[in-house]
């Protein structure tokens, strides 16, 4: 008998049982005819500022949009240093360089693969202005010691949210700790659209209303600039989509969260620090699982990565898995100029990470498929 397939991710299995108010709303975005900004974008900032519990939220079009637009905000540029972990989605150190600062990569801590706070204290020069911690697959980097730090040095806080929309710290919503909180809409994410979108939150008055602004061009009012912005709005559709799926997020985080504590209860007999680690939550983070991430160590002297090996076992057995991330920061070709950044744990993470599906709408019978394929790739080795 065939295995049961399980994709990495199944959009229309989340998206599918709410076709009849996507269609309402899509229609109602047709019938009104305003697509840019406009009352669709306000309602839709309005409902996730209070389920997140952030004073301001600034729907833009992407994720990247929003970790762009937050830097412009604080005036980063040349000449100007931002700390990030060498361990994360691209757009995080893409971003710093695009306004012609110097991303300055440090390594992570190998339990989270969020920022290391000692790595970053070390890496603060005279011109560092701001750190970019990056919440993970889903948890919280250590924040309490970040902004420690950051309050020392007199640097600013912008929080890499993108994977972690309704996760904490300390029973704190992710993205309201820093000055400014980014968050990715892309269809795969926890809460996710329709194609791209973004948002930007911010507890400071000052910061909101300038965000804003270089939302649209830096036009205040419309066709009068005193700064140069950019085109980083959210579209009302987008909006009123995202809107219908925002009253399930926590009902997707749950279920995610399910999935994951069905998994390590399962794999628990096969961990051990020589072959597989599992992933877990620190007791002060509230994780909402966007990726369940196993480690798979190299041995010594080892001709093919154990992870390669595991990816190509779960693929022929129709079960989808994917290497989030293969190239850390520091290695990558666009960065070679840099100065040499030193991040073993960078380094390890990379040639040993795999992410198995964890979505929320696996079935009891797509979960243990998963956990037999797994099973059965250690049990054969």
């Amino acid at each position: 008998m065939k295995p049961t397939p399980v994709p990495l991710l199944d959009l229309g299995a989340q998206n599918h049982p709410l076709t009849a108010e996507l269609r309402a709303a899509f229609d109602r975005v047709l019938d009104h005819g305003r697509f840019i900004l406009g009352d669709e974008v306000t309602a839709f900032e309005d409902a996730t500022a209070e389920a997140l519990g952030a004073k301001h939220a600034i729907g833009v079009s992407s994720g990247t949009d929003a970790l762009l637009l937050a830097l412009m905000t604080l005036d980063i540029g040349p000449g100007d240093e931002v700390i990030c972990p060498s361990f994360s989605f691209f757009a995080t150190a893409g971003v710093i360089s695009r306004l012609g600062a110097t991303p300055v990569f440090a390594d992570i801590c190998p339990d989270t693969f969020n920022l290391d706070p000692e790595s970053t204290a070390n890496l603060i020069t005279t011109k560092t202005k701001a750190i970019i911690p990056v919440h993970l697959f889903g948890q919280s980097a250590d924040m309490d010691a970040l902004m420690t730090i950051a309050h020392d040095h007199k640097l600013h806080i912008v929080e890499d949210a993108a994977q972690a929309f309704g996760a904490a710290y300390r029973d704190k919503a992710l993205g309201t700790i820093g000055d400014f909180g980014c968050f990715s809409f892309f269809p795969s994410k926890n809460l996710g659209g329709f194609g791209d979108g973004g948002l930007v939150t911010t507890n400071d008055d000052a910061l909101a209303d300038k965000a804003r602004i270089l939302r649209v061009h830096g036009s205040k009012p419309k066709y009068y600039h005193a700064m140069i912005g950019g085109n980083f709005r959210l579209d009302a559709l987008q909006a009123a989509l995202i809107a219908v799926k925002l009253p399930h997020h926590a009902q997707y985080s749950h279920a995610r969260a399910n999935n994951a504590a069905y998994y390590r209860e399962a794999l628990a007999p096969l961990a051990n620090k020589e072959s597989l680690v599992l992933p877990y939550t620190l007791e002060q983070n509230t994780h909402i699982w966007n990726q369940f991430t196993l480690r798979l160590p190299v041995p010594e002297g080892a001709e093919e990565l154990p992870r390669d090996a595991l990816k190509n076992h779960l693929n022929e057995r129709n079960v989808g898995a994917e290497i989030y991330y293969p190239v850390p920061f520091h290695r990558q070709e666009c960065f070679a100029h840099l100065p040499k950044a030193i991040c073993p744990e960078s380094d390890k993470a990379a040639s040993e990470v795999i992410s198995i599906p964890v979505y929320p709408e696996l079935t009891e019978e797509q979960r243990e498929a998963v956990v037999d394929a797994v099973r059965s790739f250690f049990e054969n080795r």
